[in-house]
């Protein structure tokens, strides 16, 4: 966190929740008439943007003005656990015949067009 989003959020934030990361979430305490109350979350940890449970980035991005309830919503049976975003790692999807992946590069399923 910087220094300005620090300062910004012991100046104007009101904590309205956590999630089960500990993110904190924020909205502004001032109400403009005629705009949107600024909203905002101050991770635990790492800043990546993909840490934001999903009941909590409808709340985030104005898409409900409900506050997901303590505890985060119900799981279904097909939600997968979070995983980081592996862009830029060792873990991150190669396809088939990429430079740095490991294997022999496809044998390309066309023929080069020759000037006749």
């Amino acid at each position: 966190m910087t220094i300005g989003t620090w300062l910004f959020t012991k100046l104007h934030g009101a904590l309205v929740g956590t999630d089960a990361e500990g993110n904190r979430y924020f909205q502004d305490k001032r109400v403009i008439a005629g705009r949107r109350r600024k909203r905002w979350i101050i991770y635990n940890g790492v800043a990546e943007a993909s840490r934001v449970p999903p009941d909590w980035h409808g709340w985030l991005h104005h898409t409900t003005d409900v506050l997901p309830p303590a505890g985060g919503l119900p799981r279904r049976s097909w939600q997968k656990d979070h995983e980081p975003n592996h862009t830029g790692t060792d873990h991150a999807y190669r396809p088939p015949g990429h430079t740095l992946g490991h294997g022999e590069r496809p044998k390309p399923h066309y023929e080069a067009w020759r000037p006749g």
